[in-house]
C-alpha cells in the first residue's frame, strides 16, 4: 500500500484500523530504510509526520518493537543533523546555504519527533498500552531526542529561529514525558540513588567524541559541554570515566574556542567531583597538566578560566600530596605562580594583564608565608603594574594593590628592607591618581586611593611605624587635600597602634595568624 493511501486508512475513524493496513512494525522499517539510504529524504520526513498525526496509539505501538522505533529515531536524528566534515577540513567555514538547508531540515525532523511524542503521551492513558508499553519505548528514543534538541536549541551555524524553537518546545516535551521537573533532573534523576539518561546520552556521545571522529560533527562537542553543567555533585563523580577524556581531548586542541570550551569542562569537573576521585590513578596530575600547558597561551578569556580553573585544583592536589606525604605540598602553586610571574613582568597587552593582576591575589593568599619564595619577582611585578595606568576601571592597579596587602599580611618579615622602594611606588601612585585628568570615574579613583591606604598603614604596622617617620615631611609640605587625607589616615591608625601597646608592635598585624 503507498503510504498515501496508509494515512487516508488511518484517518478513517473506527477503533481499529482496517484489515488493509500492514503492521506499523514493516511501515516504520521502510521509512528507516528510506532515511538511511542514498535517496532524497524530504518526502520521507513528510511522509512519516502525516503518519505520526494519523496513526492510531494502538496501531502504532500495540505491536511494535521498541529498538524499532529507536532506529527510526536515530535515523531521523542523523537526517536533522548538520552535515559531517572531514576532520581535515573541520575548520573551514560552512556556507549560508549548507547552514540555511540544515536548519529547515532540523525543523521538520523536531516536528515529527514532537508528534511521536505527543502520541507516546496519549499511549500512557489507553489502558491496553499504559506505561508496560510505552516505558520501554521511551527508554529507547529518550538519548536520541535529546540530543537532537541539544544540538539546535542555542543559536548556532546550523540553526535558525524556527529550528531552535522547534527544539526547546521537543526538549520541553520530553523532560515532561520523562516524569521529570527539569533537565537537570531529567539527566541526573530524581536523587542520588535513581539512574538518570546522562549515562544513555553518554554512550551515544562516546561514538563521536574520540580523537579521530570528534571533529566531523560540529555539534557534538556542543552538545557535550551544554549537557555536562546539568549534571552536578554528587551525581558526576559516577561518571568522571565517562566525562574527563571528551573534556581533555576537546581542550587539547590548537584552536583556542575549542581550547577554552575543554577548560570550561574540566573546572566544571573540578568542583562537582570529590578530590578523592580526582586524585584517582593520577587523574588530577593529568588535568594539572593539561591545564599548565595553557599558561602559554596569549588569548586573555583562555588564561582567565585556566587560572579560574587551577585555583580549585591546586588545593585538590595540596591535601593529595599532605596525605601522601610526598614533597612539597605546595610545588604545584609555586610551580604556577613562577610560571604567571614571568609573563607578567614581560606582558604589555591590557587585558592579559588585568586577568593576570585580578587573579594573582588568591595565588598569593594560597602560598601564604611560602610566598617569600617569590618575592624578588613579584616586588618587580608590583612595582611595574603600580606605575602603569590599565584605563577607566584600572583593574589591574587594583588587583595589584590587593595583592600587595596580602602579600605584606603573609610576609611581612621580609617588608623592612623593601620599605623605600614600595613607599615611593605607593606615593607616586597616589599622586598620579589625584591629578589624572582623564576618564576614569571618581568612585575608581576613590577605590584606588583606599587600597594604597591600606598598604601603607601595613607597610608601617611591618616596620614598627617608620612609614609614619617618613610621611612626616611630605605631609607637612603637601597641599593637595586628597593626597594629605590619605596620608593623615596612615599617621592617625600608626598611632592608634602604638597605642594598644609599645611592648607587642605587631599585635594587630598578627591576628590573622592567631
Amino acid at each position: 500500500m503507498e503510504l498515501s493511501g496508509l494515512v487516508q486508512a488511518l484517518r478513517q475513524d473506527g477503533p481499529q484500523p482496517p484489515p488493509a493496513v500492514p503492521p506499523a512494525e514493516q511501515v516504520l522499517l521502510q521509512l528507516g530504510q528510506l532515511l538511511s539510504g542514498g535517496a532524497p529524504k524530504a518526502g520521507a520526513v513528510r511522509d512519516l509526520r502525516a503518519l505520526m498525526e494519523a496513526a492510531d496509539c494502538r496501531w502504532l505501538f500495540g505491536d511494535l518493537r521498541p529498538a524499532t522505533l529507536g532506529e527510526l529515531v536515530l535515523a531521523l536524528s542523523r537526517y536533522g543533523a548538520p552535515p559531517e566534515q572531514e576532520q581535515e577540513a573541520a575548520d573551514v567555514p560552512w556556507k549560508d546555504g549548507a547552514c540555511a538547508a540544515a536548519a529547515e531540515r532540523a525543523a521538520d525532523v523536531g516536528a515529527v519527533l514532537l508528534h511521536l511524542l505527543v502520541k507516546l503521551e496519549a499511549a500512557k492513558a489507553q489502558e491496553s498500552l499504559g506505561a508496560p508499553v510505552v516505558g520501554p519505548i521511551l527508554r529507547c528514543v529518550m538519548g536520541p531526542v535529546y540530543i537532537f534538541a541539544a544540538t539546535h536549541i542555542v543559536e548556532r551555524p546550523w540553526t535558525n529561529g524556527r529550528s531552535r524553537s522547534v527544539a526547546r518546545e521537543l526538549l520541553e516535551s520530553l523532560v515532561q514525558a520523562a516524569g521529570c521537573g527539569s533537565v537537570a533532573e531529567f539527566l541526573r534523576g530524581k536523587s542520588e540513588d535513581e539512574e538518570g539518561r546522562f549515562a544513555a546520552v553518554m554512550g551515544l556521545l562516546k561514538q563521536e567524541l574520540t580523537k579521530d571522529t570528534w571533529k566531523r560533527n560540529p555539534a557534538t562537542k556542543h552538545v557535550f559541554s551544554w549537557t555536562l553543567p546539568h549534571v552536578t555533585r554528587p551525581w558526576l563523580s559516577h561518571y568522571l570515566e565517562r566525562v574527563l577524556p571528551p573534556a581533555l581531548l576537546i581542550s587539547d586542541d590548537y584552536r583556542e574556542d575549542n581550547k577554552l570550551l575543554g577548560v570550561r569542562c574540566l573546572h566544571h569537573i573540578v568542583l562537582n567531583v570529590p578530590g578523592a576521585d580526582l586524585c584517582q590513578f593520577n587523574r588530577a596530575q593529568v588535568v594539572y597538566h593539561a591545564l599548565y600547558n595553557h599558561l602559554y597561551s596569549r588569548e586573555a578569556t583562555l588564561i582567565q578560566a585556566v587560572l579560574l580553573c587551577l585555583l580549585d585544583l591546586l588545593p585538590v592536589l595540596e591535601r593529595a600530596q599532605r596525605q601522601q606525604k610526598q614533597g612539597r605540598p605546595t610545588a604545584h602553586c609555586d610551580e604556577v605562580l613562577q610560571l604567571v610571574l614571568t609573563h607578567m613582568e614581560a606582558e604589555h597587552r591590557l587585558a592579559l594583564r588585568r586577568v593576570y593582576a585580578r587573579a594573582l591575589p588568591a595565588f598569593v593568599q594560597s602560598l601564604g608565608i611560602q610566598t617569600a619564595r617569590h618575592l624578588k619577582r613579584l616586588e618587580r611585578v608590583i612595582l611595574g603594574y603600580l606605575e602603569v595606568s590599565d584605563g577607566p576601571e584600572e583593574e589591574a592597579r587594583l588587583g595589584i594593590l590587593e595583592t600587595l596587602q596580602c602579600t605584606i599580611e603573609h610576609a611581612w618579615p621580609r617588608m623592612p628592607c623593601r620599605l623605600p622602594v614600595l613607599l615611593k611606588a605607593l606615593l607616586k601612585m597616589l599622586w598620579d591618581v589625584h591629578t589624572d585628568q582623564g576618564s576614569t570615574p571618581e568612585p575608581v579613583k576613590a577605590a584606588l586611593l583606599q587600597g594604597a591606604t591600606e598598604c601603607l598603614i601595613l607597610l608601617d604596622r611591618s616596620s614598627e611605624g617608620q612609614v609614619k617617620d617618613l610621611l612626616e615631611g611630605v605631609y607637612s609640605s603637601c597641599e593637595e587635600n586628597r593626597v594629605r587625607e590619605c596620608i593623615r589616615k596612615v599617621r592617625e591608625n600608626t598611632r592608634g597602634q602604638q597605642a594598644v601597646g609599645a611592648a607587642d608592635p605587631y599585635r594587630i598585624l598578627l591576628q590573622p595568624f592567631q
